[in-house]
Parts: C-alpha cells; sequence; structure tokens
C-alpha cells in the first residue's frame, strides 16, 4: 500500500502513484536538502542534485566519519530509490522497496515530485549516471532522523530549465534539517558549493540534422527533432527528402554511381541531373504525394514523355542545321566567296610561303581583274588539238580495238586557284562550248572563239533562271550563284544550253543495269550516240572515226567529266573516253609528244572501262541541234516541272 506525502491518499500500484502525482500535485515546494534550490519539479530536482551535487554525496558518504563522528553499528541501513525520469517516477515513493526497515528503524523518507517549472537558465548541464548513498544518522537525535532519497537517472534531460544554485529567496528549511543531520556546518557547505561550481564538468554536444541547433542530450534532440516533424506537413516533408535525396544523387554521382531512384515515385534515373530535374517537376506540378496517387504518376509520366520527345526533336533539329551548314560549305553556298576571292587567297598564301614575289602577285591580280571585267576565260586552264592527238594515236596505235569513235575538236579545260574544288562543271561546260563554237551550226547562236570565264557563266545561268527555267534549281540556289563557290550540274547545263538556243536532253542513268554496280546499258548508249553518224550510208566503216558530234556532259556524285569518244575491244567490251577537269595541263598536253610511250600512258589515264564506273547514278547532258524562238519558250514552260529521260 502506498500513502501520498501531500494529501495522505492511499494507492495500491505504484504506476497510480506516479499518475497521482503528475495529476493531482504538478507544482509542489520541493527543495534541494543540500543547498537552498526549492519551489522547483521533480525533473528538475532530480537534475540538479545527480548533477550539482555529486562532489557532495562522494564527499558525504566517503567522510561522514570525519564530520559527524563515528557511524554507529547500529544505524539503520542506508536506503536508495532510483527513479527514471523519463517514466516520471517521484523521488521518495519507495515505500514498496525497503520501506519495511526504514519504518522500523524510526526513519522518515521524504518524497520528492513536483512538476515542469517554466524557468530558464544560461547553464546546461549534462546528467551523468550516478549512485548516491544517504548519510547514516545518530540515534541520539531527535525524531528519528531524516533520510533523503535521491533520484539515479540513466539519462536525465534538461536544456534550461535550472535555477540558479545561489538563490537563498526559497525557504530552506529541509535543507537545514539535512545539514544538521548529517553534522555540516555553514561554512562547510559554502566551501563545497563553491568547489562544486568551479570543477569543470564535461560536455557532449548533438547537432539537429535540420537546423543549426546544437543540444547537449540526446533526448532533447530527440524532442527537437520531433517538433520539426510535427510542425511541417507531409508534402513539405516530402519535399525536404526529395531535395535530400536529390544532393545525395549528385554526391553519388561524382563518386560513379549509375542509377538514382526518385524519393516521391518508382521512377529511375540515369544521373543525378535527371533525378534534380524528375523531383523539380514533381514539385512544379504538385505531384509531391504522387506516391498515393496513381493518375498523378501517369500525368508526369506523360509530361516527362513529352518533353523527351521534344528534347529529341530539338537535337535532330540543331544536328539536321549543322549537317546543313557543312553541306553547305561543302557545295559553297555559305557565303565564303567566289572565284575571285579565292584566287586572290591562294595567292595570298603563296606570297606568304615565299613561292609568289608580291610584284607577281600583283600582275596576276591585275590581269585576273581585267578576264573577270570582260568576262572572257584568260585561257591559262585550256589544252588545244587534244582530239587531233587522239584520232593520231589510234591510226598508229591501239591495235586491240576493232572500232573508236571520237567527238568533235574539243578544247580541254583544267581546274585553276579560283575554283579548285568546285569548278568541274562550269570547266566542262567550257569544253561543251569550245566544241559547239567550231561547229557550223550553232554558231549562229553562239559567239565564235569566245569562252566565257567561271563569273561570267554563273551570270549567263542566272539569266536562264529570270527566263523561267528551272525554277525548282533556281530556288535550290536562291536565286543567286555570283559571288558563290556552288555546284552546278546537270540541270543547270541544261537550262544554260537552253537560254542559248542550244537543244539538249538530259538522261537519267539513276540504276545500275549490270554485275559488280556496273552500267552497261550508260556504255551501250554512248556507243550508239557517237557512232549513228559516222556509219550512215557507210557499208563498212573505218576502224577510228572522229565524228561530228559534240563532247557529253557526264555527271555523278561529287564530280563531272566529258566524254569525247569510246572503243570497242575485240572481244566486244566497250571503253569510254574522258577528259577530266581534275587533270592538270601539263597532263593533258602529254597527249601532244611526238613519244608513243608518253601518249599511250595519256591515254590509259582517259580510259574508264565499265569496272571503273560505280557510283549508284549518272547523268549525261547531250546536244542535239539549235532550238527556234518557239521552241525554246515550249522549253521554258516545260522546264516548271523538269524531268529527265530515265534508263532503264
Amino acid at each position: 500500500m502506498l500513502t501520498c506525502e501531500f494529501c495522505g491518499e492511499e494507492l495500491v500500484l505504484e504506476e497510480d502513484m506516479k499518475t497521482h502525482l503528475l495529476l493531482s500535485h504538478p507544482e509542489n515546494d520541493m527543495g534541494c536538502p543540500l543547498c537552498s534550490w526549492s519551489g522547483v519539479a521533480y525533473d528538475e530536482l532530480s537534475f540538479h542534485i545527480n548533477t550539482t551535487h555529486k562532489e557532495k554525496q562522494d564527499h558525504d558518504g566517503g567522510g561522514a566519519e570525519g564530520r559527524g563522528g563515528h557511524r554507529p553499528s547500529s544505524s539503520p541501513t542506508p536506503t536508495t530509490t532510483i527513479v527514471d525520469s523519463h517514466c516520471k517516477q517521484a523521488i521518495g515513493l519507495s515505500r514498496s522497496e525497503g520501506s519495511e526497515a526504514g519504518v522500523a528503524n524510526g526513519n522518515r523518507f521524504d518524497t520528492i515530485g513536483g512538476g515542469v517549472s517554466p524557468r530558464t537558465s544560461n547553464s546546461t548541464l549534462e546528467s551523468e549516471q550516478i549512485t548516491v548513498t544517504p548519510p547514516a544518522f545518530s540515534r541520539g537525535e531527535s525524531g528519528g532522523g531524516r533520510a533523503v532519497a535521491i533520484v539515479e537517472p540513466t539519462s536525465s534531460v534538461s536544456t534550461g530549465f535550472l535555477r540558479s544554485a545561489q538563490d537563498s529567496s526559497r525557504p530552506s528549511s529541509r535543507h537545514c534539517n539535512a545539514e544538521e543531520s548529517v553534522g555540516v556546518g555553514s561554512a562547510e557547505h559554502t566551501k563545497v558549493k563553491q568547489k562544486r561550481f568551479s570543477s569543470p564538468l564535461k560536455e557532449k554536444r548533438f547537432s539537429c540534422p535540420m537546423c543549426t541547433l546544437v543540444c547537449t542530450d540526446a533526448f532533447i534532440l530527440q524532442e527537437h527533432v520531433e517538433l520539426h516533424l510535427l510542425e511541417e506537413s507531409p508534402a513539405e516533408e516530402a519535399v525536404l527528402g526529395a531535395t535530400s535525396s536529390t544532393e545525395a544523387a549528385s554526391s553519388s554521382n561524382s563518386s560513379g554511381g549509375k542509377s538514382y531512384e526518385c524519393p516521391l515515385c518508382s521512377v529511375v534515373c540515369g544521373d543525378c541531373y535527371s533525378l534534380q530535374e524528375h523531383v523539380e517537376l514533381h514539385l512544379d506540378y504538385g505531384t509531391a504525394t504522387s506516391a498515393v496517387s496513381p493518375g498523378s504518376d501517369l500525368r508526369l509520366a506523360r509530361r516527362l514523355q513529352e518533353e523527351e520527345k521534344q528534347r529529341r526533336k530539338e537535337q535532330e533539329a540543331k544536328q539536321e542545321a549543322e549537317e546543313f551548314k557543312k553541306l553547305q560549305r561543302q557545295f559553297g553556298v555559305d557565303g565564303r566567296g567566289g572565284y575571285r576571292k579565292q584566287m586572290e587567297r591562294t595567292m595570298e598564301k603563296a606570297v606568304s610561303r615565299g613561292v609568289m614575289v608580291p610584284a607577281d602577285f600583283h600582275n596576276k591580280r591585275a590581269e585576273m581583274m581585267e578576264a573577270l571585267a570582260s568576262g572572257v576565260d584568260d585561257g591559262r586552264t585550256r589544252t588545244q588539238g587534244v582530239l587531233g592527238a587522239l584520232y593520231v594515236y589510234y591510226q598508229r596505235e591501239a591495235r586491240d580495238c576493232v572500232h573508236v569513235w571520237l567527238s568533235a575538236d574539243t578544247d580541254h579545260y583544267c581546274s585553276s586557284e579560283g575554283d579548285k574544288g568546285w569548278g568541274c562543271g562550269y570547266r566542262n561546260f567550257q569544253m561543251l562550248l569550245s566544241s559547239l563554237q567550231r561547229m557550223a551550226p550553232y554558231t549562229t547562236c553562239l559567239s565564235e572563239g569566245s569562252v566565257p570565264s567561271i563569273p561570267r557563266v554563273q551570270v549567263l545561268i542566272e539569266g536562264a533562271w529570270r527566263e523561267g527555267l528551272d525554277p525548282q534549281g533556281a530556288t535550290h540556289f536562291n536565286q543567286r550563284l555570283q559571288g558563290t563557290r556552288a555546284w552546278i550540274g546537270a540541270t543547270e547545263i541544261y537550262a544554260l544550253c537552253t537560254s542559248l538556243r542550244v537543244s539538249a536532253r538530259v538522261l537519267d542513268f539513276h540504276q545500275p543495269t549490270g554485275p559488280g554496280d556496273t552500267h552497261p546499258r550508260l556504255f551501250d548508249w554512248v556507243k550508239q550516240y557517237f557512232s549513228q553518224t559516222a556509219t550512215r550510208g557507210a557499208r563498212l566503216p573505218p576502224r577510228v572515226v572522229q565524228t561530228t558530234q559534240p563532247p557529253l556532259y557526264l555527271q555523278h556524285q561529287g564530280h563531272s567529266r566529258s566524254i569525247v569518244g569510246v572503243e570497242q575491244k575485240k572481244n566486244g567490251s566497250l571503253c569510254l573516253l574522258l577528259l577530266d577537269p581534275g587533270c592538270t595541263p601539263g597532263d593533258v598536253r602529254k597527249l601532244l609528244s611526238q613519244d608513243g610511250s608518253t601518249v599511250s600512258k595519256a591515254v590509259c589515264r582517259m580510259r574508264k572501262f565499265p569496272g571503273n564506273l560505280k557510283h549508284r547514278q549518272y547523268q549525261v547532258v547531250a546536244v542535239e541541234g539549235v532550238l527556234s524562238p518557239v521552241e525554246k519558250q515550249t522549253r521554258i514552260l516545260n522546264s516548271r516541272t523538269l524531268q529527265a529521260e530515265r534508263i532503264p
């Protein structure tokens, strides 16, 4: 049976007594038996006794005999009541344990308990686990002496609810009684207090993971963190968790992590930056609680999918723009200048390398400007008499050929410093024009003996576009060729010839027609083109024939050449003879040599067998005569949807 020391109520269970003390006696006049501390709750008092009077308790337990004389052998057995502060057990409620022995010896146990007083102090102390043995009492004292039970908490929590130990304004009768019972004087008690306050205390610090607060006790830190959790809403907790997870993902990414799971849903990201963007989407679209909302997950997934598609489209558009710029640079429509600028830049590099002296640079530049102003090619890259030299060679050599058909007389034009890398189409047109100017049917529409320069050819093509020829091609070049390095092809040659009233055809050998990606149909058509006039009216044509047919313009991907003849071997195979603008004037002039071996080597470079022409597509421009003004207008109208003759 337990009896309350304050109101006398009797209770059976110890838990009931605890509840009674907490509810019925929240504020009691509790006082420290060792100093003037009073008017506080039992938690504060227990913490105060176990931390502040540790030296006093040790001193009393070890030196009681020195202060109060000898300890009688018949003194009552000291009793210590140990109460856990977290269980809110009052001090001095140990009548159930050892109270019978205390009553038998005539001793009385005081009860220390109470609530929490809202008093603060700047001192922060750390509780330590101690065991205190109350001092012995002499039998001769009246009233039987008074034993005080001291709390032994495992870890008491207090952060600023302590009153100063030097406050003496409260009644201190119990303290005085305790001092009288152990025989300690006021002076000695003052010395003990001074020693207690001057001794350093060991402190441990615990930092809050959610703010900058530093606590001295783990249980204080736990209560502080619980306050954080109570104040925040579940969505804010999710946001904090997402942010911390993102930061953790960023740090793990730097250490070599490969996958990161979203803390708000089940999405797994490949890197920390993707996870961060994913979490930001949660926050932006209010899906911080999407773990409990499947619809939010679906909307988020669709949103992420749309953004991924948009990102891919942007990347593809960027890549296409870069590739388009490369193509513009490759085909000379990137605005880096045309023939004149390239020629000047090439001569400047020659001067800087020491290959050309400044005087020669100025002289050549002046000559170039005069040629460009006149619009006539300066003839520096022209080689004449090539077809005549071939005719002589086949008359003397090449006994393995059954028939050889050559085109009309044609001059060779090669690329120069001003059009190297892009001027092959213009040079092939100059070769074709040099042949047409020598033929009677074409002298009425072409100026004899004057082959235009490359810038002049560009002007002529732009004029053909303005007349309405090939509007699609004009759009492709943005209606402009002058001052550019733009490549031209078969359709531009057709438009230019039509503008000059020269009848032309475009034949498209759009796919291979033989084994190994060869084009035997192309070779057969070229043979028929050159041999149709040579065999007319003759029963047995000669072995070598120089026809009146102009050369053929041959175009394929990346380059163009001129077909000036065809050979037929004894085994029936065909071989084309090509003039290439990429050949230097020195290589072509070897055809004019008197040395048979030198000429043979030069002819071998001109021969192209079916196995040498393996591009997928070839286009041929063939000239067939002169157009009347009416026919020209008809061709202009038909060129709005320009179509080549496809073979096969």
